[in-house]
């Protein structure tokens, strides 16, 4: 995977850096695997704004993706690398060898023509879903569920990775992508590897009609708002805003807001960092 930066022949494309997109294979996704999505435009039911700067953007299809990894011991052949407008990672197309088609996520090194399997006595091998309790400890893992059965929920987005500490009782110990360290049950599913596209991150857009492209309004800064708006707006001319803070007065920049008394904290090993 690489990135390409543009000739500046216009004003966008100055600063503008893109993606090559060497590892996509197709750009015809497989139909039987679409849906329609359903724009709000940050509206409820009763038409009223009730999220703010959310709005327009290009139409797209859902890819229909299969987190649960659940037909265990099945081999399927990677088709396909695809681009998916509704993540920043891309997705694998899998032909299973019983006949049905499913998308997962891809990770970084799969390839056309490979096979990949789930279940609890399979190779620890890129692409491969398996139980913590099955995995080597020190491996690189993405995808993973945090109740089994459940899906995957955690370093699901383009390059994140998290890594298998340790295993003791019934509870494996992994450390996160935002650098927590926290026990998951050992028999929750996991794939290994890293999540492809891991230079979405060096990607500029170049213009402000990139993020109206993607559903973004413009955001107004809060300190040129009035008091009335905002607690960090007011003042006569240029004035700061005092200490950065939320619509609702907390305080931005390292005030913890996580709840004491949350029941998931006694699985917390050590929080992420600031």
């Amino acid at each position: 995977m690489s990135v390409r930066k543009l000739k500046p022949i216009t004003p966008g494309q100055r600063f503008r850096v893109v993606n090559g997109f060497d590892a996509i294979t197709t750009d015809k996704p497989e139909k039987s695997l679409l849906a329609p999505i359903k724009k709000s435009g940050g509206r409820n039911s009763q038409g009223k704004m009730t999220m703010r700067y959310k709005g327009g953007g290009h139409k797209r299809r859902y890819r229909i993706i299969d987190f649960k990894r659940n037909k265990a011991g099945i081999p399927a052949t990677v088709a396909s690398i695809e681009y998916d407008p509704n993540r920043t990672a891309f997705i694998a197309l899998l032909n299973y060898q019983d006949g049905e088609k499913r998308y997962v996520i891809a990770q970084s090194g799969l390839q056309v023509g490979q096979n990949i399997v789930s279940g609890d006595s399979v190779a620890p091998e890129i692409g491969n879903a398996m139980p913590l309790s099955a995995i080597p400890l020190g491996t690189v893992i993405s995808c993973i569920e945090l109740r089994p059965g459940q899906g995957a929920v955690m370093a699901r987005s383009a390059g994140t990775f998290a890594q298998l500490m340790a295993r003791e009782g019934k509870y494996a110990t992994i450390k996160l992508p935002s650098g927590e360290t926290r026990l998951v049950l050992a028999n929750c599913l996991a794939t290994i590897g890293a999540v492809s596209n891991h230079d979405h991150q060096l990607l500029v857009s170049g213009k402000a009609g990139r993020s109206r492209w993607l559903g973004r309004r413009p955001r107004t800064r809060p300190v040129v708002m009035n008091p009335v708006d905002h607690p960090m707006g007011g003042g006569e001319g240029k004035a700061s805003g005092g200490h950065p803070r939320s619509r609702n007065g907390i305080p931005a920049k390292g005030y913890r807001t996580r709840t004491r008394t949350k029941a998931s904290n006694k699985y917390i090993l050590e929080r992420r960092k600031k």
